[in-house]
């Protein structure tokens, strides 16, 4: 492939064909790579959070943060900002991983005010099958606001003067049951 062309899809728009690491950065051309999330897909939210978890576990937020991505997406309008939210999560801890602490901690911190604000709706306008209050069941199964408290958390941490790259496995959030 000529390096110097835009990779394009099938409709022409520009598509980033290299292969990735386990951490989403790019590896030069023809080096064996960590097979990518097909985008665009449509899952259960049950489905969505289960394979964001798999991911997680094996060290690899960015391809985790593809997943929420694609339910940030596709689901209902009531839903986004708990899947932005964790999207924003999973991508700074990538960014605290690949030693990008800066970029780390403000996704960190966006993620969490996010799923605050999908708390903070949920209280008012409850859609079935999800609350944001600590009385009663998570969305989805989501610990929301354990996973926001686990966000600013990682977030002072990765910032600290002394602070080094974090491992990304190591610190992987839990999504149901909250926190790490």
């Amino acid at each position: 492939m000529d390096e110097t062309r835009r990779d394009r899809d099938t409709e022409g728009r520009a598509h980033n064909a290299r292969p990735r690491d386990g951490l989403g950065r790019p590896l030069p051309y023809g080096s064996p790579g960590v097979e990518r999330q097909p985008e665009g897909v449509v899952r259960a939210p049950e489905e969505t959070v289960r394979e964001a978890q798999r991911l997680l576990d094996a060290g690899m937020p960015f391809h985790a943060h593809e997943v929420f991505e694609d339910a940030w997406k596709s689901g209902p309008v009531a839903e986004r900002e708990l899947w932005r939210g964790l999207a924003q999560l999973a991508v700074g801890l990538t960014h605290a991983a690949r030693g990008n602490a800066t970029g780390g901690a403000r996704l960190l911190r966006r993620g969490a005010a996010a799923l605050t604000e999908f708390t903070e709706f949920t209280q008012s306008v409850e859609p079935a099958g999800f609350t944001g209050r600590g009385g009663g069941p998570p969305a989805h199964g989501v610990d929301v606001g354990a996973l926001a408290g686990w966000g600013r958390e990682l977030a002072g941490r990765v910032e600290a003067p002394d602070a080094e790259p974090v491992d990304a496995a190591a610190e992987a959030p839990r999504l149901r049951g909250g926190g790490r």
